[in-house]
């Protein structure tokens, strides 16, 4: 039976097709009937992801071929996402590195390349998406290679196979002339390339666990690979914890994979990924193993979080009008249960009772939790990212980011004079058929509200990447936003008459008809300091017709800031109020004499 297995990861920068290439193998692998009716990117399968697009928890499905039972795992593509990669590649055998034909090696596909080079695996590199116009193969596949010797592989790493797909189009083949109508190349290439999982199936029964998930029913359900022996239903086992403690409880249920869809199993061998459910209080990194000699296997070593918020109650005029869980127990509870399965995460309470800080691998593994804490009916107020300082050898330092930026020729020049004054430096410039690739090193605090800048300066064509790179000593001050704000002066609801007098002051980010409230953020200021101003006035009636003074009002549109974009908005002393149906900007002090003594007093 372990010689039938097949266990891979699919690896790649974010949108070059993993969760794509996955559907056209569950489909050619006659997991549907003919008749079935299948949504598009089956895996993505949480809210969040279908909206963006994007995978943010790695997912498990088995796929059953001539006999041979090939389990797959589906990884993120994000840098923000890396704690989800580095746990499940300890499950797997191989990776299948999937690179786009067109974009090359990006900074995620470096990241998550050398975590796998670094367990010892050996790649199946996969080059993607070979209809794109402008794709270009061959250069890719040099530049993987490039990258696999910067990586430091071994020579039987360099040693890698490669295949060529249209995942869309579910077509793979060994070589570029060749003709295909299916995938048959690539699954071919997994039954001879990928090495059967090692482990002893005589052995005492050892299994790592990897992931966790919840069910109403089973409780906790614990993902992992068996490591040595076999694993059956009913059966008295041994869960030995991180600080060595042994609890012994019970299998209440073995779960497989048939396709994507979860079946109960009897038993499982050495070499299989299975869930096991029983235990009330499993964690990510323990081992379940036999009760007669509970040893532990190595636990995983997951990379620190570089960013960190504080997340507080809401304390606005308006808090508990639109949330069902407002109250510090509440919130406290809530980030408790994200960090039983959210492993890049940490939680710390504070002096305040109130507030919590939280701690991520980036703005964008924050502003999901962010994200699914406020669709689940909470209220509260974030504060400003900032950067986790580390002390080394007596030197301060700070995370540095590997940043790389495909930017046209005409908006190139501004885009390099940002970047300097954000302490950045260039790597490279590569021109690609009208576009620049430049690669930079920079500072993580100089890349929190960059990305808004960015895409106005390019008109919406740049497209920037980056992913962690190392700590290195401190690079000096930062000069952040350079524009102050419009704040509301009394509580009310804005009027069409005094948002059409203060536009001419800024940009608005409100409409009218919107209740706002005394230190609510309306608007960007044109100047540099911050003014405090009345959206709520309206205007006086008289019964005699003034000529031209009632003309149309016509207002600009408001700039609507989305979650990210709040979050990179705000200044240290600015908040963001996060509800179910509103995300607002606010001032720490709403009221503008305390704000002033505050000043003063600094």
């Amino acid at each position: 039976m372990q010689q039938n297995i097949r266990n891979i990861a699919i690896i790649a920068h974010v949108d070059h097709g993993k969760t794509t290439l996955v559907d056209a193998m569950l489909k050619q692998s006659g997991v549907f009937r003919e008749n079935q009716a299948v949504a598009e990117r089956v895996m993505d399968n949480n809210d969040l992801e279908k909206e963006r697009g994007i995978t943010i928890l790695s997912k498990n499905l088995s796929i059953h071929r001539n006999g041979l039972k090939i389990n797959v795992v589906d990884t993120p593509g994000h840098a923000d996402f890396g704690g989800e990669v580095e746990r499940v590649l300890k499950m797997v055998d191989c990776v299948l590195l999937l690179v786009d034909a067109f974009d090359g090696p990006m900074p995620q596909t470096r990241f998550v390349l050398k975590k796998s080079l670094d367990l010892g695996l050996k790649p199946i590199v996969v080059i993607n998406k070979i209809d794109r116009p402008g794709s270009r193969p061959e250069q890719v596949v040099d530049m993987v290679f490039d990258l696999f010797c910067e990586l430091n592989a071994n020579e039987d790493q360099l040693d890698f196979p490669i295949i060529y797909t249209n995942a869309k189009a579910g077509i793979a083949k060994a070589e570029l002339n060749e003709e295909s109508a299916d995938l048959e190349p690539l699954f071919s290439l997994i039954q001879d390339k990928v090495s059967p999982p090692s482990g002893n199936p005589e052995a005492p029964f050892q299994m790592l666990v990897t992931s966790i998930g919840y069910n109403d029913y089973l409780g906790r359900i614990a993902t992992g690979k068996v490591v040595n022996g076999v694993v059956r239903t009913g059966q008295t086992i041994a869960l030995v914890k991180r600080d060595g403690k042994i609890e012994k409880g019970r299998i209440s249920k073995l779960i497989g994979y048939q396709g994507v869809a979860q079946v109960e199993l009897d038993d499982a061998p050495a070499g299989d990924i299975v869930s096991i459910a029983g235990f009330e209080e499993v964690g990510i990194g323990e081992t379940f193993a036999d009760e007669s000699c509970p040893e532990a296997l190595p636990s995983i070593a997951i990379d620190e979080p570089t960013l960190s918020m504080n997340f507080s109650i809401n304390t606005s005029p308006f808090a508990g009008r639109e949330g069902k869980f407002v109250t510090s127990r509440n919130l406290r509870d809530r980030l408790m249960r994200e960090l039983r399965t959210n492993v890049s995460l940490r939680v710390e309470e504070t002096d305040n009772t109130d507030t919590f800080r939280v701690s991520g691998r980036g703005e964008l593994h924050l502003s999901i939790l962010i994200e699914n804490m406020r669709r689940e009916g909470f209220e509260l107020s974030v504060s400003k990212p900032e950067v986790i300082f580390r002390d080394i050898d007596g030197t301060r330092c700070e995370p540095m980011e590997n940043l790389i930026i495909d930017v046209p020729e005409e908006h190139q020049g501004t885009v390099i004079e940002k970047l300097g004054k954000r302490k950045a430096e260039m790597l490279s410039m590569n021109p690609m058929d009208g576009i620049n690739r430049l690669e930079f090193t920079i500072p993580a605090r100089g890349l929190i509200g960059f990305r808004t800048e960015f895409l106005t300066d390019t008109r919406g064509t740049g497209v920037m990447n980056h992913t962690f790179n190392e700590y290195a000593p401190y690079k000096g001050p930062i000069a952040g936003r350079s524009n102050g704000v419009l704040i509301a002066m009394e509580d009310g609801e804005t009027a069409a008459y005094a948002l059409f007098t203060l536009q001419d002051r800024g940009t608005l980010f409100v409409d009218p008809g919107v209740k706002v409230y005394e230190g609510m953020i309306i608007g960007e200021n044109a100047k540099q300091s911050d003014m405090v101003v009345n959206p709520c006035k309206g205007k006086k009636l008289t019964n005699v017709r003034a000529s031209g003074s009632d003309d149309a009002i016509r207002l600009t549109p408001p700039r609507v800031l989305s979650l990210e974009q709040a979050l990179e908005y705000v200044n240290d002393d600015e908040l963001v109020e996060v509800t179910p149906t509103s995300i607002r900007l606010r001032k720490k002090l709403l009221d503008a004499n305390a704000r002033k003594k505050y000043d003063k007093n600094k």
